[in-house]
Parts: C-alpha cells; sequence; structure tokens
C-alpha cells in the first residue's frame, strides 16, 4: 500500500494506537521517534519514499514535493499550513488536510495564560527569585478590561469564552462575516482592526500568516495603541512586525507582549533580538501554545483520520 512519514513528535508519543489503524489498512510506518526534529536531509530522505505524510513544522516546498514520486496526501498536525507549498501540491495532485479544531481549547487557555503571565510580570518575577532578588513589581488586573480578538476562528472564540468568564469586554474582528448568534453566544461585539488596535487593553491575535497578515502589527499600529496596552500572539511569528515590537517597548509605546511563536524559530540571536528576550515586560516561549496531552492525542486522532480519507478518496 505504501509508506506514511510521520514527522511530529506528539505522534510518536501518543499515536500508538491510531497508527495502528494505517497499519491495519497495509501502509508501513515512517514514525520519527528520535524526540528531535529531523534534519532537512533526513526528511527529504524519508519524504520521497512516502505515499502519505503527516507533518508538524517541516518545510514541504516546491522542491521536495518534485521529488515525491509516490506522495498522495499531506496532512498537517494542527491548523497552520504555511510550511507547505499549497500551489505545488495541488500541480502535483497531492491531497492536503489539516487538523482543523483539535488544538483551540489549548491554544486559548494559553493565549490567556500569556495575558496574566504578562500583566502581572509573573516570568520577570519568578526570574528575579531565582536568581536570588525578591522584587515586587506591580501589574494590572484583566477583570473590567478589554480584549480585542483579531481572528475570531476556533481559537478566538475560545478566547472569549474564557474573557467573558474573567469578566473583560469582548471586541472581535474576522475577514469573514461573524454571525449574529456567535456574537450572542461570546458577549461580543464585532468591529473593525483599528477599533480594537485603538481601545484595547490586551489585543490577541489568531489569523494565519499570509501576505495579508505578514506584519499587520507594526509601528503605525504600535502608536495607535493605549500604552497600556499589552499584545499577544499565539499565532505565527512574522504576523507581528517583531523589530517594530522591540521598539515600541524600548520607547514605551506599549505595556507589554508575549508571545508564543516568532520568525524564525529559534530567533536568529541578532543584538536587538537579544535585547528584546532579555527585556522584562516581553514573555517568549517555544511554540508550545498547542502542547497539551489533551489536544496532542486529538490531532493524532484527527490527523489519522484524516490520511485515511485523502488516501481512499485520491484517484
Amino acid at each position: 500500500m505504501g509508506k506514511i512519514l510521520i514527522t511530529p513528535r506528539g505522534y510518536a508519543k501518543y499515536g500508538d494506537e491510531a497508527g495502528k489503524r494505517l497499519e491495519e489498512l497495509g501502509y508501513e510506518l515512517n514514525v520519527n521517534r528520535s524526540g528531535l526534529p529531523l534534519s532537512r536531509e533526513q526528511f527529504v530522505e524519508s519524504a520521497k519514499e512516502a505515499t502519505g505524510i503527516i507533518v508538524g513544522v517541516d518545510e514541504c516546498d516546491e522542491a521536495l514535493l518534485k521529488q515525491c514520486k509516490d506522495l498522495k496526501a499531506i496532512v498537517k498536525f494542527g491548523v497552520g499550513v504555511d510550511n507547505i507549498d499549497l500551489d505545488a501540491a495541488k500541480a502535483l495532485d497531492i491531497s492536503v488536510g489539516r487538523c482543523v479544531g483539535t488544538n483551540s481549547n489549548a491554544v486559548a487557555e494559553y493565549t490567556i495564560g500569556l495575558m496574566f503571565a504578562a500583566s502581572r510580570h509573573i516570568v520577570a518575577a519568578g526570574c528575579d527569585v531565582r536568581s536570588g532578588g525578591w522584587k515586587k513589581p506591580t501589574g494590572v488586573e484583566l477583570y473590567g478590561k478589554t480584549v480585542g480578538i483579531i481572528g475570531f476562528g476556533n481559537i478566538g472564540k475560545h478566547v472569549a469564552r474564557i474573557a467573558n468568564g474573567i469578566g473583560m469586554k469582548v471586541l472581535v474582528y474576522d475577514v469573514f462575516d461573524i454571525k449574529q448568534e456567535d456574537l450572542d453566544t461570546y458577549n461580543a461585539k464585532s468591529t473593525n482592526v483599528e477599533d480594537i488596535i485603538v481601545n484595547s487593553d490586551f489585543i490577541t491575535l489568531h489569523v494565519p500568516l499570509n501576505d495579508e497578515t505578514k506584519n499587520m502589527i507594526s509601528t503605525k499600529e504600535f502608536r495607535q495603541m493605549k500604552k497600556s496596552a499589552c499584545v499577544i500572539n499565539a499565532a505565527r511569528g512574522g504576523v507581528v512586525d517583531e523589530k517594530a515590537l522591540y521598539e515600541a517597548l524600548k520607547n514605551g509605546d506599549i505595556f507589554a507582549s508575549a508571545s508564543d511563536v516568532f520568525t524564525s524559530e529559534p530567533p536568529e540571536r541578532t543584538d536587538w533580538v537579544n535585547e528584546l528576550i532579555a527585556m522584562d515586560n516581553f514573555i517568549l516561549t517555544p511554540h508550545i501554545g498547542s502542547r497539551s496531552e489533551e489536544s496532542e492525542i486529538n490531532t493524532v486522532n484527527k490527523a489519522t483520520d484524516i490520511m485515511i480519507e485523502l488516501l481512499e478518496n485520491h484517484d
């Protein structure tokens, strides 16, 4: 039947039962069990022999796809497909699927966690104590504040649900029309990006990275924000202009920022990046917003279901 290459470490840890379903259909599994990301060379060599690939962050670009003569399907172990060349895949008759909704709650909870951490200096204070200090910075509460959610899909809706429970006011924007019933369900007001930028205390992004969203938050937007604003990015690196963010934090244009993503991961440690990461009012975590046990298991099962469906339906 062919080989299925599986690169995400979450599948290696939680996917034994789901993998048996593929094996029962006659597929041979090539699962990355090293505990480390595959090198580009390792990924290319394995991909060239694959009928299907369940992929994490590995780059499925045109150069690679053209070498995969037997490849029929790629399933993203997650939602964002910016590491998959969709046009090349279509031209080569390779079906592409993604696991929508499986990690939405995990990312939403993490987003709220970053809000608490940034607003109350939790990371900087903890590091200070660890190094022998005992400073007592004063932060701000989330209750009664306005959160602006840019991108009101599955994750954005979960953020709104939790924010309502905290007692926050919720502004939302999406490129697609938002149903009134969703606004009512999440006690949210639909508005535009500029209104969110100008009037929100917390701004959180839940959009894909594409030509329209690249650097959608940059110098102009930071200067329009409240000086007390906190910007959260648990979406994709590059949605926020990180050099402009560095300048905004350095100049006191905004209060704080927390990000689970960066344009290059791990970041290229230039002088300004090192300064940004060292700032007490900036938090950077290593793209772990979706990494809960529950979401990993959900994604394993969904990725397996989609792979089976795509291979069965492939001409």
